[in-house]
């Protein structure tokens, strides 16, 4: 038999039909790798960040198709000829609070140039005058801006929004509509021949 030194010695060769690679046998795992972690979290990231941009160009332009879509809207044509509401126009307007109480009767004469882009406006029972802007037009309703010219009394408003349309028997409809200086919403309609 081999002695203890013969043996040690014995140990650090291999016989050479050994198949086994094992040399040592460990009781716990091998540590491991954290070379790939900070890759996993940079794509996992990367992933994330590309998520959130998706769905919020998704949303925005979900919102913009929604904001932008006309299909429900009834589509505006212009069925009236400028040439209709061109002229001098006069009549008695009702005014009305917000509440839709009576508050004045007034005159009101309304001048639509040629082409009805422009215009003037005399409300006579309060001596107010003003200049006349078209806005919009919608259908057969021709919508205009009234910017005060002369307000000697103070009695007017400095802005209104007047909306024409034709009547049936070769007249206008209008309606004014504007905010006092104190906030209050006030209406007036009328027919104008």
């Amino acid at each position: 038999m081999d002695t203890t030194a013969e043996l040690k010695a014995g140990a650090d060769e291999e016989p050479e039909d050994s198949a086994t690679p094992v040399r040592q046998l460990a009781l716990w795992p091998p540590p491991r790798s954290t070379r790939h972690n900070g890759k996993r979290r940079r794509r996992l990231t990367r992933v994330g960040i590309t998520a959130i941009v998706l769905l919020l160009v998704a949303g925005g332009a979900a919102a913009a198709w929604v904001y932008l879509d006309d299909s429900e809207q009834a589509p505006v044509t212009a069925t009236s000829e400028p040439d209709e509401f061109v002229g001098s126009w006069s009549g008695l307007m009702s005014q009305v609070n917000t509440e839709g109480d009576p508050v004045a009767e007034w005159d009101a004469q309304v001048r639509i140039e040629e082409g009805a882009e422009r215009g003037s406006t005399a409300w006579t029972t309060f001596s107010c005058s003003g200049t006349l802007e078209l806005s919009a037009r919608d259908g057969d309703r021709l919508v205009y801006t009234y910017t005060e010219t002369s307000d000697p009394d103070e009695r007017c408003v400095d802005e209104a929004e007047l909306t024409l349309w034709p009547t049936a028997d070769s007249g206008l409809n209008a309606e004014w509509s504007s905010v006092t200086r104190e906030g209050t919403r006030m209406v007036s309609t009328g027919t104008l021949d």
